[in-house]
């Protein structure tokens, strides 16, 4: 269901605003966009805003981080297949209005869809749709819906007015009986009046045509069979009323709380409600089961709670029914990026800067161990992405999670992930098991997507016996995140504690003038253990400054793993230690001067560090 928070104008051909007025008014950039046919239901939402109350919204074909100091965004931007998203200002409240601009948004389809749906049985019953790639069945949709509907010529204002090709009448190009009956007797002799052969294929085409020519139609116009092919295929092959905020790539999360609005973390507008919303509790559990069944993994109230990827690989936790959710089922979606954000991007958001993604860069290369340790939602994953371009290009990498997230630049990468049954049959592969079988792999580096259980110990046996590991934690501190490893479930002995070498620690932050953000407050070296004091010895080298938004190199001149682990490996003597400081900083110009040749992708971040390794500059 979708709630718009204004009362629309009337429709254009109703007295409304003129389609082809508004058109001439618009901007050049969004000319172009809604001047495509399949885009000119984003023309009839504005046509029927209320402008006069809120302004004219802008139009942005690309937006970007710099937009956050926008206080009252009122824009429009492509999200992705045709679709939009207008950026609805709302001053009584925090959060604004995030509204998909789909090309269903202001048509009553109800019954006609129900007529569809009942028609397609018949179309596509005869025809093989066990198929599973979602290209594939979006043909087969398109396909019978161009059958079944008959598109009427629009008699309104249509693509023509705004200076495009006009769409015509489609025609019936099934033949009648008694042609199609003369065709197939004619076929049956030829010139000589002998027996022609294939006469049995003529006669099946003839009586497959006179079947199709007797199939029921409804009869539409373009603009509803544009609306019914969006929503059939929305709804069939996508995520259903979800699937515009997982086709946008500047979301982040999407929530849905329970009854009531749905909410989603944008990359650039920070929290916003969006217009769609469930009021039933009957119509929440339904697409809460369809949306389980699609990702196989059916929902139920013996087993109520599912975590799983979507076929995009965005991650799912559904929690379903009322007696464990009392506001009703509920559901949280961390968004899947194709292309994972670079440590470069990161630099730019003012998550880390050059110096810090250096020593990351040596570390890394040096085969330190590295925990990447946060509280929820502070960019864990993300920065341990980014960190993978410094792995060494000819390691094989093996990673290890519940969820799969990791996306790894190298070719030789084994991707692990766990395996939860839902019965008795004991044939679930923890990440414990995986971890174990990992160690017998030959490994350059071991990556775990996150330690929360017994599967910690494993990994410290590992460091023990030389592989380096690499995993997310949930901490907020070096303190709470040995806490955490010594004591139960996990239980890592104390003394193996400094195989562990560096901890990096992030956390979402309010940056002064700039509002919330993403930065690593610390990064730092664990030393060792006292075994008589019993404490540890750790200490930052690098610390973010709240006060004026930098990053201090507080090991500057005192870094223990710099001096004692990376400056002998790289043959600079124990008397010249010092210029290991020399190196950081010409690998940290390395990593600047690539930033300022435009190379930003993460890929070709990773390409690059490999040429200049193959140089001899990176070395």
């Amino acid at each position: 269901m979708e709630a718009l928070p204004f009362e629309p104008l009337p429709a254009p051909d109703k007295g409304g605003r003129s389609r082809k007025e508004m058109f001439s008014s618009l901007s050049l950039e969004m000319q172009e966009f809604i001047g495509r046919e399949e885009n000119l239901h984003i023309l009839d939402y504005i046509c029927r805003l209320p402008t006069k109350e809120i302004g004219f919204p802008e139009f942005y074909p690309r937006i970007s981080r710099s937009m956050k100091s926008i206080k009252t965004p009122n824009l429009i931007y492509p999200s992705g297949k045709g679709l939009a998203v207008h950026i609805y200002p709302d001053k009584e409240d925090i959060r604004n209005y995030y509204i998909p601009i789909e090309p269903c948004l202001f048509q009553n389809l109800d019954s006609t869809v129900e007529t569809v749906e009942k028609l397609l049985i018949d179309v596509i019953h005869d025809q093989d749709i066990t198929t599973k790639d979602p290209e594939e069945k979006k043909k087969l949709l398109e396909k019978a819906l161009e059958k079944i509907c008959e598109v009427e010529e629009n008699l309104k204002e249509n693509t023509m007015a705004l200076g495009g090709k006009r769409r015509g009448k489609k025609k019936d190009t099934y033949k009648g009986e008694s042609s199609l009956r003369k065709k197939g007797e004619g076929s049956l002799r030829n010139e000589n009046n002998n027996e022609k052969p294939g006469i049995f294929e003529n006669l099946k085409e003839a009586g497959k045509a006179f079947r199709m020519r007797k199939l029921q139609k409804i009869s539409v116009t373009p603009e509803e069979f544009n609306a019914i092919k969006y929503l059939m295929i929305r709804d069939k092959v996508g995520m259903g009323v979800l699937e515009p905020l997982l086709l946008d790539p500047n979301i982040e999360d999407i929530s849905c709380s329970g009854l009531g609005r749905i909410f989603v973390e944008h990359k650039v507008f920070s929290s916003l409600k969006t217009t769609i919303s469930f009021e039933e509790i009957e119509e929440l559990n339904s697409f809460v089961i369809q949306m389980s069944e699609k990702v196989g993994k059916p929902i139920t109230y013996r087993d109520p709670i599912v975590d799983t990827a979507l076929p995009d690989g965005s991650r799912i936790n559904i929690v379903f029914g009322e007696d464990v959710s009392r506001r009703g089922s509920n559901f949280t979606i961390r968004k899947f990026m194709k292309t994972p954000i670079s440590i470069f991007e990161l630099i730019e958001f003012g998550t880390i800067d050059y110096t810090m993604a250096a020593y990351m860069w040596m570390m890394l290369r040096a085969g330190m161990n590295c925990f990447i340790s946060g509280e929820t939602a502070s960019g864990k994953t993300t920065m341990m992405n980014a960190v993978t371009t410094f792995l060494p290009p000819d390691s094989k990498i093996v990673s290890i999670e519940d969820t799969p997230e990791l996306q790894v630049p190298h070719k030789n990468w084994t991707r692990e992930v766990t395996r939860t049954t839902r019965d008795d049959s004991g044939s679930d592969v923890s990440m414990f098991d995986l971890l174990k079988a990992s160690l017998r792999q030959r490994p350059n580096e071991i990556i775990i997507g996150e330690i929360r259980g017994v599967e910690g110990n494993i990994a410290f046996q590992a460091m023990q016996t030389g592989h380096p590991v690499m995993s997310t934690f949930h901490a907020a501190s070096v303190e709470k995140l040995i806490q955490r490893l010594t004591g139960d479930p996990i239980n890592v002995p104390k003394s193996y504690v400094d195989n562990l070498n560096v901890v990096l620690v992030l956390s979402t932050v309010n940056v002064p003038g700039k509002g919330l953000g993403r930065r690593v407050m610390s990064i730092n070296e664990i030393i060792g253990y006292d075994s008589v004091n019993q404490a540890f010895n750790f200490m930052d080298i690098f610390k973010w400054d709240p006060g004026t938004d930098t990053f201090k190199f507080t090991g500057k001149n005192n870094s223990y793993l710099l001096e004692h682990k990376i400056a002998p490996r790289l043959g600079i003597s124990e008397n010249q230690v010092r210029k290991i400081y020399s190196e950081l900083d010409r690998r940290a110009k390395i990593l600047r001067k690539i930033h300022q040749a435009n190379i930003t992708n993460f890929y070709e971040l990773f390409n690059t560090l490999i040429q200049l390794e193959e140089a001899g500059l990176a070395s």
